[in-house]
């Protein structure tokens, strides 16, 4: 899809593993800005996660094509995995905002209070807006860096709501190596996936 009308989600992670909050946070933020299609972006090289191990990109990017499998407006692009160097937010949106059409940043609200750590976050604001999914009740606030960062922030952000998930690929992994009940959390194609390449044992 490529019409200039169409509406895009951009949904970054190093997705090690994708859930099911993950879906949820896709879903809510189709549902809130009306998107055509969410793209699934598979960090290749995750800087910010330079302290820990990380499962390969090829691994990453086989469950996160397993976790949207069959969802018609889903899908999961490469782009990072296939790029060289450390995968940067502000140069993804650029590439994928090629397409045309409109593009929102999805994150949540944990992310948007350290994405003046993130590199060149102005950039990012040049091809995309910010969709920041928070609990009902919750303040959506840019912090004083981001906003000397981005002047005007505050405008390129909408709200999605969504329930709060307390759910993170760390918690899944724990599981795992536990040999924990995973069914709530993971689909079953994503767990074929873990099984078959011997992950988090």
């Amino acid at each position: 899809m490529a019409s200039n009308d169409a509406r895009f989600g951009l949904l970054g992670g190093t997705f090690d593993p994708p859930h099911n909050a993950h879906l949820a946070l896709a879903e809510a933020a189709r549902f809130s800005l009306d998107l055509d299609r969410v793209v699934f972006v598979p960090a290749g090289d995750p800087w910010r996660k330079a302290s820990r191990d990380v499962t390969p990109p090829a691994s990453r990017l086989e469950m996160t094509r397993a976790l949207v499998e069959g969802i018609p407006w889903a899908e999961v692009s490469a782009v990072e995995v296939e790029r060289d160097g450390p995968s940067y937010t502000a140069d993804t949106v650029e590439v994928l905002s090629r397409r045309g059409g409109d593009w929102w940043v999805i994150l949540g609200a944990d992310a948007l209070a350290d994405l003046e750590h993130w590199h060149d976050p102005a950039r990012i604001f040049a091809y995309a807006r910010l969709a920041v999914a928070a609990r009902p009740g919750t303040v959506i606030e840019a912090s004083p860096a981001l906003r000397a960062l981005v002047p005007n922030v505050v405008a390129s952000i909408d709200r999605v709501r969504m329930a709060e998930v307390d759910l993170s690929s760390t918690e899944v992994r724990q599981r795992l190596r536990v040999g924990a009940e995973v069914d709530d959390v993971l689909p079953e194609r994503v767990r074929g996936v873990i099984e078959r390449l011997g992950l988090y044992r």
